[in-house]
């Protein structure tokens, strides 16, 4: 097997045996790196160290990743305007601190028969936040629920 020093030299191929000893010389632990090469290589390191660093960059990468929260707001093809214009301001606060926004229309009852009042309510609640957002996925009916995804950002003029 071909053995990497703890300081990153190459030690050659070495047998296994030799390679422990090498290892046990120096304090450390020898780890596989590459089973699958040919020959197999492994390193001469300090597993506990390793494991530590490993993980606290794996904790700093998470850390900075961006999770993008998803809100929600709800209506009903009744709602009132001012009821829903206090809806729409708060996605607009939404929007602007870049976490996108689904809007949810219930239908109850007989309302199911009349999907052109939900379908205006939506193109209002679009046109209302055009400057600050654009349509990800269009006003959907899923059973009983219409549903449209909002993105922050601006609109993109049609080609």
């Amino acid at each position: 097997m071909r053995v990497i020093g703890a300081d990153g030299a190459n030690l050659g191929d070495l047998l296994i045996g030799e390679a422990l000893r090498v290892a046990r010389e120096a304090d450390l632990d020898l780890v596989e790196v590459s089973p699958n090469a040919k020959p197999p290589v492994c390193r001469i390191l300090d597993l506990g160290k390793f494991l530590y660093e490993k993980s606290k960059k794996d904790k700093e990468a998470r850390k900075s990743q961006k999770v993008i929260e998803i809100k929600e707001f709800r209506l009903r093809p009744k709602t009132a305007d001012h009821h829903r214009s206090f809806k729409v301001r708060d996605a607009r606060k939404w929007l602007l601190d870049g976490m996108k926004v689904r809007v949810r229309i219930r239908f109850r009852g007989r309302e199911i028969t009349l999907p052109e009042v939900a379908h205006e309510d939506m193109r209002e609640i679009v046109a209302d936040l055009a400057d600050v957002a654009h349509v990800e996925s269009e006003a959907l009916i899923e059973g009983r629920t219409m549903i449209m995804m909002l993105a922050p950002g601006i609109a993109k003029a049609p080609v």
